[in-house]
């Protein structure tokens, strides 16, 4: 008999038995798995909650650079976790939602105290020192923060100490929106607010982001269009002006029943043929009619 160990995406272990024949017959073994570092982790973060967020609270009292927020972005701050007595404050500094990435344990200000202030409040209860939000939930932060900004209203992200769960957002956020590498994120962030600390997993989880993102808008530009540039169309007479004749046209791209080469030729004759460029609409109703 032998036992294999399962992959990351596998419960369990897999049994291989040798029958009479020779042949092997495998059966799943189900196994309960519990991860001892998660529940080690979670259970030092609790015991740690209360001291540590006393240390930070004096630290700021008695240490005038040791802020508790900070400003990123002209709609972005980022800071700790917020008192009762700070959601006023945040309101009259233009905050329309507020992000937590704190588990229950660790919030102190309830979702209908943000209401009731009319703060809209995105959850994504993250366990505290070495773990990071999952794609879904960094997306879902992303565009949460990018709305607000697009309609004038700051965004507060907050962890319990604003340096590791809660920078990973904002660095996403940068990365997304601002189109910055995610070192030149970390390195602008950190110029904002010094102590920001990001755990393996969470810098990872930044990399990852800007790795999926780019692949997706790749994908997507690959997928529904042709760009034609003015180099493309050398060779094919126009009376059409100079600045006309430097403009692009993105031509959607016909169903994939049909050869790449074919279309584009096909295309190509049809502009060809016209004489000149005329107005883009007519080219496309030309090159769907091919």
């Amino acid at each position: 008999m032998k036992i294999e160990e399962p992959d990351d995406s596998t419960e369990g272990v897999i049994e291989s038995k040798r029958s009479s024949d020779g042949s092997y017959k495998e059966r799943r073994l189900v196994a309960v798995r519990v991860d001892a570092k998660r529940v080690l982790v979670g259970a030092g973060a609790r015991i740690l909650f209360y001291p540590t967020l006393l240390y930070n609270v004096f630290r700021n009292k008695i240490q005038a650079e040791f802020r508790w927020w900070d400003q990123i972005d002209q709609f972005l701050l980022l800071g700790a976790v917020p008192f009762p007595k700070d959601v006023l404050l945040l309101k009259q500094l233009g905050v329309g939602g507020v992000i937590t990435l704190n588990e229950p344990y660790e919030t102190l200000v309830p979702t209908s105290l943000y209401y009731a202030h009319g703060i809209d409040h995105l959850v994504i209860p993250t366990r505290d020192y070495l773990f990071a939000p999952s794609f879904v939930d960094i997306n879902r932060a992303v565009d949460f923060i990018h709305r607000n900004a697009s309609s004038g209203q700051t965004t507060y992200v907050h962890c319990k100490a604003g340096r590791g769960r809660s920078t990973t957002i904002v660095l996403c956020y940068l990365v997304e929106y601002k189109n910055m590498s995610p070192v030149a994120a970390l390195e602008y962030v950190r110029s904002r607010r010094p102590r920001v600390l990001l755990a393996p997993s969470q810098w990872k989880a930044v990399q990852e982001f800007k790795e999926q993102r780019m692949a997706a808008k790749v994908m997507c530009m690959s997928g529904d269009a042709i760009l034609i540039t003015k180099a493309d169309l050398e060779g094919y007479h126009s009376p059409c002006s100079e600045k006309s004749g430097k403009e692009q046209m993105v031509v959607p791209k016909p169903g994939r029943t049909r050869p790449m080469m074919a279309r584009l030729s096909c295309l190509f004759a049809s502009l060809k043929v016209s004489g000149n460029f005329g107005p883009v609409m007519r080219q496309l109703t030309d090159a769907r009619a091919c």
